[in-house]
C-alpha cells in the first residue's frame, strides 16, 4: 500500500529536531510545501508546521490544542477527515 516508509531511525534523531522532518524532503525529493504532514500528536504537528510542512492533525483523542506558537492547517478526528481535506 505504501511506496515508501520513513523512520527517524534512518537519521538517528527524534522529532521535533528539524533533521527528522528533513527526512521527508530528502527521501521524496519534493519541496516541503508539497508534502502534507499528518500527525497523531499535536506537538508533532507543531514541529512539522514550524519546519514548513502543511500539516493535518488527526486528533483522535479530541485533545485541546497545545499552545506551541503554531497551529496545524487543519484538524480532524480520523484518517477519513484527511481524505476529505485533500478532496
Amino acid at each position: 500500500m505504501f511506496e515508501k516508509v520513513l523512520s527517524t531511525d534512518d537519521v538517528k534523531t527524534f522529532k521535533p529536531d528539524p533533521r527528522a522532518y528533513q527526512l521527508g524532503v530528502d527521501s521524496l525529493k519534493l519541496k516541503r510545501e508539497s508534502i502534507l504532514f499528518v500527525a497523531f500528536a499535536g506537538w508533532d504537528a507543531a514541529g512539522a508546521k514550524s519546519f514548513g510542512y502543511p500539516t493535518f492533525w488527526v486528533n483522535r483523542l479530541k485533545l485541546p490544542m497545545e499552545r506551541l506558537g503554531v497551529v496545524p492547517d487543519a484538524t480532524g478526528g480520523t484518517l477519513a477527515d484527511v481524505v476529505q481535506y485533500l478532496a
